[in-house]
């Protein structure tokens, strides 16, 4: 596997050049400091997946992937940022990234990302799913306003198709407490089954479905 790591810091940047090949079979590291430099790796190195900083000298992380996916629109880049503001994180995936995390999570969660992305899968590290989730404050059914931040975490969740055991585990509950937000869920939104609250998200623009991968 072929990666292009993209930071202006030369430290961060030699870290990970360790760190990936350690854990990655047969894994190729090029580097590149400045956004202007990465486009012009990709077209020399073309990579399977390229690591993007936002923060760069010179055109961002940003307008980088832009241009890179100009050139190959099925370029898969991963945004390694510090930055973990909605709008920053909508910003980048709109612009054509597969996956988004931060510098502040573990080498495990890169790992991670760095797999799910390289296969054309879209990944996007937990916390920032749920800064989107409860930013997306153009929702437009009232019920879920009522909701507590809780509650709706744990719609989200749902929503996006997340078992009651898979939800306990990542907020540290236990599965009779999820099974118990389930039906205060389904109560307070008037909803009888998972496929009617999964259809609520939808319309209520709280997810979004787009191509499979």
């Amino acid at each position: 596997m072929k990666i292009l790591i993209t930071d202006d810091h030369s430290v961060v940047r030699q870290g990970y050049a360790s760190l990936l090949p350690a854990v990655i079979k047969g894994c190729d590291i090029a580097e590149a400091s400045t956004g202007e430099e990465a486009v012009e790796q990709y077209k020399l190195c073309k990579p399977d997946i390229v690591i993007m900083d936002i923060n760069l000298p010179g055109i961002s992380g940003i307008e980088a992937a832009v241009r890179i996916i100009q050139q190959d629109p099925d370029a898969k880049i991963l945004f390694f940022s510090m930055y973990d503001e909605a709008p920053v994180v909508k910003q980048a995936l709109d612009s054509g990234g597969l996956g988004y995390i931060t510098k502040s999570g573990s080498p495990d969660i890169l790992m991670e990302a760095v797999e799910k992305v390289s296969k054309g899968q879209m990944f996007i590290e937990y916390e920032l799913v749920m800064n989107l989730a409860l930013n997306a404050q153009d929702v437009s059914d009232d019920r879920l306003r009522e909701l507590t931040q809780r509650e709706f975490e744990v719609f989200v969740m749902l929503a996006r198709g997340e078992s009651n055991s898979l939800i306990a585990e990542k907020l540290s509950i236990s599965t009779k407490t999820v099974s118990n937000y389930v039906t205060t869920l389904k109560g307070k939104l008037g909803i009888s089954s998972t496929a009617e609250l999964v259809h609520l998200a939808v319309d209520a623009g709280v997810i979004k479905f787009g191509p499979s991968s």
